[in-house]
């Protein structure tokens, strides 16, 4: 018979390492917690006192989104991803990746064309009222519109990948039962 020590050595080979777990959930946190702001900031007026403290949340959310990738992309390429027990089969393990791909280019693209547009359009660039990530894009309305519109149009593709991965998570654990949830638990 296993002992308690084996068995949970053996459960931990197919997870994620507590590291990769842990950054997940700080970046799932914070990566919705900046959508729903963006999306409340843009019902709001612009230039009024709410909005402008709840956008410098968003940004401040947003610019520690890219600070955990940076730490979360290494982990992931030097980590890898731990094994099924039973593998998922071509497509699904296809529809995995292919989602994954896109949340990570999202996970890019969007802290990155956020600091554009603020950059560019002149805002100040705060996290959470401690400092001011300095400022290495030049004024320029033009880009400003241009990362904006790929700032707004990647929040709507953030929303479609994200409730994507969060119903396949959630299908694999009630429909097919299977792992792929549990392994970042």
């Amino acid at each position: 018979m296993a002992s308690i020590a084996e068995h949970i050595e053996t459960q931990e080979e197919y997870r994620f390492s507590p590291a990769q777990r842990l950054i997940h959930w700080l970046m799932a946190a914070v990566i919705i917690a900046a959508l729903g702001l963006g999306l409340y900031c843009s019902y709001l007026q612009p230039g009024t006192p709410l909005r402008q403290f709840l956008m410098d949340i968003h940004k401040s959310l947003g610019m520690t989104a890219l600070v955990l990738l940076v730490i979360r992309l290494p982990l992931r390429l030097s980590l890898g991803e731990p094994a099924f027990r039973k593998p998922l089969g071509r497509l699904l393990s296809l529809a995995s990746h292919a989602g994954h791909f896109a949340l990570y280019g999202l996970m890019i693209l969007m802290p990155f064309s956020g600091y554009t547009t603020s950059a560019a359009g002149g805002h100040d660039l705060p996290w959470f009222g401690l400092f001011h990530w300095p400022n290495v894009v030049p004024a320029s309305k033009a880009l400003d519109h241009l990362a904006g519109a790929v700032h707004k149009l990647g929040a709507y593709a953030f929303f479609a990948v994200l409730g994507i991965h969060i119903a396949a998570a959630l299908w694999h654990h009630f429909v097919r039962k299977d792992e792929v949830l549990g392994r970042m638990m």
